[in-house]
């Protein structure tokens, strides 16, 4: 028993110490891509998009939950996308002005002052579009991973958070988008159905931390920044993958630099949240190993 004990101990330091190391390696995979042509190229499509408030943010994920870059209908032709015929729009708020005249009552002199308006306007994500004929698309900085998941990641994954009172599905998600999780208090996990075994693992793993991190009862909805959710996320996604040997850095590294928007420096500050969702995981996932053992032996 005694034994037993010590095994399972020195089995958890040695994984926190690979688990911080693996966290250190992000950064410097996201310094090189960030020095590279690839990188260059991307930040040239990305400028043609705007950054959208919170709430504009929370509208479109309440919408079109799976939505991960939008545009106007104009917007995205001059991006060489034409929207489908009969998509929904997606509807979020705009910013505008107009000018007023007031008299004033005791003296009778104008003044002009600006006052701000918010139309309604009309939106659609990139999954609502085609590429149109002839107009070449960037290629993308995170791309999907191939091969198997012989470590059984996503079901024992899967078989935790249910544990926890979440519904996890795998259905077919429009578009890019790999998967999502409720923040409505829903409970809900999705995971896209016509990824690789592979893609599908990370993709589970980035969903619960998401749901461990940022679904909490004692997390407010509206003090998340979206891009420290993701880079925390897909970080925990990268290490604890990382600790089943299975390496992601082909689709984590890109997307992990895109929500930092290159700063590597704002990657490092997540060690502490990132690496406290990975032992959390981690734990459970041996525990899981343990008893799985101990009724093999039986």
């Amino acid at each position: 028993m005694g034994a037993t004990k010590k095994d399972s101990t020195d089995r958890a330091e040695a994984r926190r110490q690979l688990a911080a190391q693996l966290h250190e390696t992000i950064t410097a995979k996201v310094d090189a891509l960030t020095d590279s042509e690839q990188w260059a190229a991307y930040l040239t499509g990305a400028s043609a998009f705007h950054s959208y408030s919170f709430n504009n943010v929370l509208l479109i994920m309440a919408q079109l939950p799976y939505a991960t870059q939008v545009a106007g209908f104009r917007k995205w032709q001059e991006q060489g996308r034409q929207v489908r015929k009969g998509e929904k729009a997606i509807r979020i708020f705009g910013y505008s002005s107009r000018t007023v005249t007031e008299t004033d009552p005791a003296t009778g002199e104008e003044s002009k002052r600006k006052v701000p308006t918010y139309p309604v306007l009309s939106v659609f994500d990139i999954s609502q579009t085609d590429q149109i004929e002839g107009h070449p698309q960037p290629e993308p900085i995170a791309r999907r991973l191939e091969g198997e998941d012989t470590a059984a990641i996503l079901d024992r994954v899967r078989d935790i958070m249910t544990g926890q009172g979440w519904t996890v599905t795998r259905e077919t998600i429009p578009g890019t988008t790999n998967g999502y999780t409720t923040l409505d208090g829903s409970r809900r996990i999705v995971v896209d159905s016509t990824l690789s075994a592979a893609q599908a693992a990370k993709t589970m793993i980035h969903e619960a931390a998401h749901a461990l991190m940022h679904a909490a009862d004692d997390v407010n909805p509206a003090e998340l920044h979206r891009g420290r959710a993701e880079v925390e996320a897909e970080s925990v996604a990268y290490v604890l993958a990382g600790l089943f040997g299975l390496d992601t850095s082909e689709y984590s590294i890109g997307y992990i630099a895109t929500w930092a928007n290159g700063d590597t420096a704002a990657v490092a500050e997540t060690a502490r949240t990132v690496l406290a969702a990975v032992h959390t995981l981690a734990a459970a996932l041996d525990a899981d190993t343990d008893e799985s053992e101990t009724t093999t032996a039986a």
